[in-house]
């Protein structure tokens, strides 16, 4: 999910750079989209260390802080391990199969089909018995 990038990929006043990548699926809405970001680390004036997103070459909120879906500008999204939103692309597209049009469909017939049932008036005894003991 990250890598540390070599000192030739700094940026002006960058300590190091991890390059991660992630999957996003919006809850609101059910788009995914992938991203990559470069994370700069910098130390500022005080000797706190800063840390800068950049995707596409411009700085951008840290998406774990409040990810925004890019469709909706919902901020119900859940964050996944790169490749996740690619690979249920391609099992949608492989396993999209149209069912075959339901028919009519025949219940099996019994023998005594033809026949009525006998009504059988239950007793609260008779649902009780397998519960009761015998006596010793």
């Amino acid at each position: 999910m990250s890598e540390i990038a070599g000192q030739t990929g700094l940026r002006a006043g960058a300590n190091a750079v991890v390059n991660e990548s992630y999957s996003f699926a919006c809850m609101r809405c059910g788009y995914g989209w992938e991203q990559s970001y470069e994370i700069e680390h910098h130390t500022d004036a005080t000797g706190h260390e800063v840390v800068f997103y950049v995707a596409d070459g411009k700085v951008v909120p840290s998406p774990l802080s409040k990810p925004t879906c890019q469709n909706c500008d919902g901020h119900v999204v859940r964050i996944m391990r790169p490749g996740r939103v690619e690979s249920a692309r391609n099992a949608e597209h492989r396993h999209h199969r149209v069912p075959p049009p339901a028919g009519p469909v025949e219940a099996p017939v019994s023998e005594g089909a033809g026949e009525k049932p006998e009504h059988h008036h239950w007793q609260l005894s008779d649902l009780l018995h397998p519960f009761q003991r015998k006596a010793s």
